[in-house]
C-alpha cells in the first residue's frame, strides 16, 4: 500500500444513494466493505463524514435558522451518519469506534487525538463526528484537522467527481481534469475544493490531499495503492 494511515472524508450527500435524503442502504454497506478491504490490507484509517444528506447549518442558516443553532444541528447529523457507518462495518466483521468533538457518552467517547490513534493503532476504524465542535467550521475543516492531528499521510476526499476540473465537468463540457495540482494554484483558480480555512490549514501544514470517486467500488483500494484515479493536491 502507498498509504499506512490516512483520513478519508465522506460526503454525507453520497450517503443518500439514489434515494434524494436521509441514508441508502446500499450505499452506506459498498462503503463499509471498501473500507474493509483497505483496513484487510494494514492501512490505519480514520473518518470523517458531513451530514448534509439530513441537514446542513448554512443552508439552514439561510432559511432563518439561528446560525450557531443550525450548526449545532449538522454536528447531531455527522453522528447519526457516523453512527450508521460504524453499525455497517461492525456488521462485516470490522471493529470500529465513534468519537464526538463535543462529550455525548453513551452515543460515542469524546474525541482527542490520543484516543482516536490508540484505537487505529488497535486495528479499529476511528470514526471522528461533530467536525471541529465549533460552529461556522465545516466538516471539510474538522477533517483537514483531524488529518493533521493523527499524523495521516494523506486526506483523502471521497467524492462523487472523479477528480478536480478547471471547470465544473458537469456544465463545461472542455473541462480537463487534474493529475495533481499546488494548493497555491488551487486558490489563484478559485476552485472548490474545500473551503478556504481547510485548504488553508493542509497547504500550512503539509498535509496533501486526494479527491477522488469513492461511489465507483473499488476505487480507494486502488487509490491507496498509488493508481491514478483521481487528483493530487500539495505544495510545490
Amino acid at each position: 500500500m502507498k498509504y499506512k494511515r490516512i483520513l478519508l472524508k465522506l460526503s454525507g450527500e453520497s450517503l443518500m444513494g439514489s434515494q434524494g435524503h436521509g441514508i441508502d442502504p446500499d450505499r452506506l454497506a459498498a462503503y463499509a466493505r471498501q473500507i474493509k478491504e483497505i483496513a484487510d490490507g494494514g492501512v490505519e484509517i480514520g473518518i470523517v463524514i458531513g451530514g448534509g444528506n439530513i441537514f446542513r447549518g448554512l443552508s439552514g442558516a439561510a432559511k432563518g435558522f439561528d446560525r450557531v443553532k443550525g450548526d449545532q444541528m449538522g454536528m447531531l447529523a455527522t453522528v447519526i451518519n457516523s453512527l450508521a457507518l460504524s453499525s455497517a462495518l461492525n456488521e462485516i466483521g470490522q471493529p470500529a469506534q465513534v468519537f464526538t468533538a463535543i462529550a455525548m457518552t453513551p452515543i460515542g467517547e469524546h474525541y482527542s487525538p490520543d484516543r482516536a490513534i490508540a484505537a487505529i493503532e488497535n486495528g479499529k476504524i476511528a470514526i471522528m463526528s461533530c467536525g471541529t465542535g465549533n460552529p461556522f467550521f465545516t466538516t471539510d475543516t474538522g477533517s483537514a484537522l483531524r488529518a493533521i492531528e493523527i499524523g495521516a499521510d494523506v486526506m483523502l476526499k471521497g467524492t462523487r467527481v472523479d477528480g478536480i476540473y478547471t471547470a465544473d465537468p458537469e456544465k463545461d463540457p472542455t473541462a480537463t481534469k487534474f493529475d495533481e495540482i499546488t494548493y497555491d494554484e488551487v486558490i489563484r483558480r478559485g476552485l472548490k475544493v474545500m473551503d478556504l480555512t481547510a485548504t488553508a490549514l493542509c497547504k500550512e501544514n503539509g498535509m496533501p490531499v486526494y479527491v477522488f470517486d469513492m461511489d465507483t467500488e473499488g476505487n480507494l483500494a486502488k487509490m491507496v495503492k498509488g493508481e491514478n484515479i483521481g487528483t493530487l493536491v500539495k505544495n510545490a
